[in-house]
């Protein structure tokens, strides 16, 4: 038997439940990949009443038989690293020969962190509503060959020469800003007692996943945030430093796109987001507030309240494209229950005060996904399909049939308008609470 290699994506701008339709799959897979991102991303799983919120580690390693790899593509923050190792280790779950780190990563460092807040700061009023985690400077350093990689970690000497370097560098720019400079000589000191934590695990990944191809193993590849937040097709700048699409998968692992033979596109019933940047299907008031409280919509990496918004299949449709999705898996659907009508984004509008001169779009003309930038998104005018709603609870149930009509006229409606076969529907947050298709 072929061995099955495949990708979960989120299908929105984050926050789309990734973490528990991982756990869910990873029951019958070896591995588990996290392969782009840091710990800006968070994915939360229940288990036996007991609830782990995952940034950096795989989600799929609280399965008995699959193994966490972390590879080249992510960008590691060591004391967030240790602190979920520990968590693992408290839950009695032995990470030897589970848990598996690419020397290749590059590394958050204090001063990345600092920077980033720093930058925010300075834009004032108007801020990107980054997490603050270091994210974006750490991929800058990356790019411009100023990074420092958990490669640079076997080496404490060259280390420490080189994070002295960057971090003298990094404080002159922290004095212009008048954020607090980096204390080098502690920073070290912490970093070093971080990196005994942390050297066990780090191995040649990809080999492992080359190794894992060639002896038929099953491989799932964990994608953070969503492709509304992809660096490349997200409304630039509001998104994230990494590329988030399938083809990620390739750069962030070694793993060439022709292995994969499934990709899982997950998305949310409606919408939300964290951060600034256009939500085209926005709603605010009592009923973003009773759907935000209902359905936990606060930041797991964050805390911060999520921004609320009507399903948006536009949006959702160009992800399915460019993604190369095969199926979906919907999740939060519970929430909605009790609304008398519900709306569902089917297209996009956009006024003749947009349109540029000859721009080949008339007045109130359709316009897709792909062609807007983040001045489009947050002046076009969405199309709406409403549905009735249904008032029947129905977190927990694990049967198509036992849901309410309407509610299964929702689900058909969003598979129907996709084109793609739904595959889970997710009823509630624990690891029992879902449907399988």
């Amino acid at each position: 038997m072929n061995n099955k290699v495949s990708v979960v994506v989120g299908t929105q701008w984050g926050d789309e439940g990734k973490g528990k339709i991982v756990d869910l799959l990873s029951k019958n897979s070896d591995y588990t990949v996290r392969f782009h991102g840091g710990n800006n991303a968070g994915h939360t799983v229940i288990v036996a009443g007991k609830k782990y919120a995952f940034h950096l580690i795989p989600s799929g390693i609280l399965q008995p038989k699959t193994k966490g790899v972390i590879a080249n593509g992510v960008v590691l923050d060591p004391e967030v690293l240790v602190s979920e190792i520990n968590l693992l280790k408290n839950a009695k779950i032995n990470l030897t020969d589970k848990l598996f780190i690419s020397e290749r990563c590059h590394l958050i460092l204090p001063y990345h962190k600092a920077l980033d807040e720093a930058y925010e700061n300075a834009r004032g009023d108007r801020k990107l509503g980054t997490t603050k985690r270091g994210i974006g400077p750490a991929l800058a350093d990356k790019v411009s060959y100023n990074g420092l990689r958990v490669y640079e970690l076997k080496d404490w000497h060259k280390f420490s020469e080189k994070f002295t370097f960057q971090a003298n560098i990094k404080n002159k720019i922290l004095k212009t800003f008048g954020i607090s400079e980096i204390n080098i000589k502690e920073e070290l000191k912490k970093l070093a007692d971080l990196r005994k934590e942390v050297l066990p695990y780090v191995t040649d990944t990809y080999l492992l996943l080359q190794k894992a191809l060639k002896d038929k193993k099953s491989i799932l590849f964990e994608g953070a945030h969503g492709v509304m937040l992809d660096i490349d097709f997200s409304p630039y700048p509001f998104s994230t430093g990494s590329n988030v699409i399938t083809g990620a998968v390739n750069t962030g692992s070694g793993v060439a796109v022709q292995a994969i033979n499934q990709v899982i596109g997950v998305v949310k019933a409606y919408t939300s987001r964290v951060g600034g940047g256009p939500v085209p299907t926005e709603i605010d008031g009592a009923l973003a507030d009773q759907i935000r409280e209902k359905g936990g919509e606060f930041g797991t990496t964050t805390g911060r309240p999520r921004r609320i918004g009507w399903l948006d299949l536009e949006a959702v449709k160009f992800a399915v494209e460019v993604c190369g999705i095969t199926e979906i898996a919907i999740t939060k659907i519970d929430i909605l229950s009790g609304l008398e009508k519900i709306k569902i984004g089917v297209g996009y509008k956009l006024p003749s005060s947009v349109i540029p001169a000859k721009a080949g779009i008339h007045k109130n003309k359709s316009i897709p996904y792909s062609s807007c930038g983040y001045n489009e998104l947050a002046k076009l005018t969405p199309t709406y399909k409403t549905l009735p709603g249904w008032k029947e609870e129905i977190a927990g149930i694990t049967k198509l049939s036992e849901l309410p009509k309407n509610c299964q006229e929702y689900i058909k409606f969003i598979e129907d308008f996709l084109g793609i076969k739904i595959s889970i529907i997710s009823t509630g947050p624990k690891r029992e609470e879902y449907i399988s298709l």
